[in-house]
């Protein structure tokens, strides 16, 4: 699916459809694929304003001298993935090889969103600098809603964006995404007593390996188990006959309630989006919650399409309509591919203008807080999801405000950065020295 504009359209010739012979040939162009729909007004602003902002800090052609490729731009496609998962949570491909398939499949900007954790994200910007794709730090995060009213509690899923500087507040962040992972190695440990109580024998050690070291094991890991044990053919009858929600071998961990995570959300700079909300049994209740606390948006477009129902809910809660592949590697024609969610010009263009005026605020905050504490702890929280690199030329950085304008012109825009409160901070930056602990700016 290609999406409906993300394509400059050509201008050159209109054609008379009054003439046989234009006609034949407009039904040869179809034949061998098609014709460009031209985009309105709107769309044509819509997407000069996306690609200003996912070249931010780019000129027009850019040459990367690490590695040799030479990137220019003009009328391109712009594919946005916003959902996706490595190694570091379910997923089957590390930061760096899923940096690599988004590259391969045409993807300009990728969110990493492994569940409950962030700790792929320095990885995959290290990889996305080879490629010029730009990444928004991402997070799904396990919750559970408990209507007040009737109906039974279910697990929830939140998905954060934050901007390139990563979440403000970030430690409260972490401590709360840290409660949640103790809670999933419970839970796992729950799941595989349920399947022994079934008299399917299956050990913690083989799931903790399938899990990977440090990484917080989820279903996925149980079902490659069961696959792995011979006591089901695939993943999907692992999930179908006892992992499902409510399944007989299903558990919950610790996970928080929907309303507080979107809340924590917002309170730490981020975007909070409704994941996969078709796999929900009471949507509308959980929407009407959501937004309540202060939601964002929810998916609504998929591989298949945009779902017509989901879309009528946004547009009744005035919620920004995205979507994402949910991509973890496994293979197979039962996941959708990296980058294969077409997702409007229009919708991404109302996202960023929900998402830049938080982000920006988010960045502000985190530089306060350097300068108030100019420590080297944080400006490794700073560099840490805000990666700059120094270019063969350049003099070296001895300051907070020479590290901040590098980093500043990849992350606002121009208008963003004449911000009179943020020329004041980086007024202050400009007499801190960087580097003095041990700090290493990346060269």
């Amino acid at each position: 699916m290609m999406g409906d504009g993300f394509f400059l359209p050509s201008t050159n010739g209109s054609g008379n459809k009054d003439s046989p012979k234009k006609t034949i040939t407009t039904k040869k162009k179809k034949t061998r694929g098609g014709t460009k729909k031209k985009m309105t007004i709107e769309q044509t602003s819509a997407y000069k304003s996306v690609r200003e902002w996912v070249f931010l800090g780019q000129s027009v052609a850019v040459l990367d001298d690490d590695f040799g490729v030479q990137w220019s731009r003009g009328k391109e496609k712009l594919v946005f993935e916003l959902h996706s998962h490595s190694t570091c949570s379910d997923g089957f491909l590390s930061p760096t090889k899923l940096v690599e398939r988004a590259h391969q499949n045409g993807v300009k900007v990728l969110s990493l969103t492994d569940h409950d954790t962030m700790s792929g994200i320095p990885e995959a910007l290290e990889a996305a600098r080879r490629f010029g794709i730009k990444i928004i730090p991402g997070v799904e995060i396990s919750t559970i809603f408990s209507p007040r009213e009737s109906g039974s509690e279910e697990p929830v899923h939140i998905l954060a964006y934050y901007s390139s500087c990563g979440p403000a507040r970030c430690e409260e962040l972490e401590k709360f995404l840290a409660d949640i992972r103790d809670g999933r190695f419970l839970r796992a440990k729950n799941m595989i007593s349920k399947l022994n109580k079934l008299k399917l024998p299956l050990k913690w050690e083989h799931v903790a390996r399938i899990a990977g070291k440090d990484v917080a094991p989820g279903r996925l890991h149980v079902a490659r188990a069961l696959v792995e044990a011979g006591h089901v053919e695939n993943l999907k009858q692992a999930f179908a006959r006892y992992l499902y929600d409510g399944g007989p071998a299903y558990s919950t961990g610790s996970e928080p309630a929907a309303e507080k995570t979107v809340q924590l959300i917002c309170e730490t700079g981020g975007v909070a989006v409704l994941a996969h909300p078709w796999a929900l049994k009471n949507p509308v209740a959980i929407i009407r919650k959501l937004k309540e606390a202060g939601l964002h948006g929810i998916e609504v477009y998929r591989s298949d399409g945009k779902l017509a129902v989901y879309s009528d809910l946004a547009d009744a809660y005035d919620l920004v309509k995205l979507g994402g592949s949910d991509y973890h590697g496994r293979g197979g024609n039962s996941e959708s591919d990296m980058g294969s969610v077409s997702l409007p010009v229009l919708a991404v263009h109302e996202f960023l203008k929900v998402a830049q005026p938080i982000w920006f605020s988010a960045i502000r905050h985190i530089l306060e807080n350097y300068v108030k504490d100019p420590s080297d702890s944080k400006l490794e929280l700073i560099l840490k999801f805000g990666k700059t690199r120094v270019s063969k030329g350049v003099p070296p950085l001895n300051s907070g405000n020479d590290l901040v304008n590098q980093c500043l012109s990849s992350w606002l825009t121009i208008e963003e950065r004449q911000n009179a409160e943020l020329e004041a901070i980086k007024l202050k930056l400009f007499q801190i020295s960087i580097g003095q602990g041990d700090t290493q700016i990346p060269k």
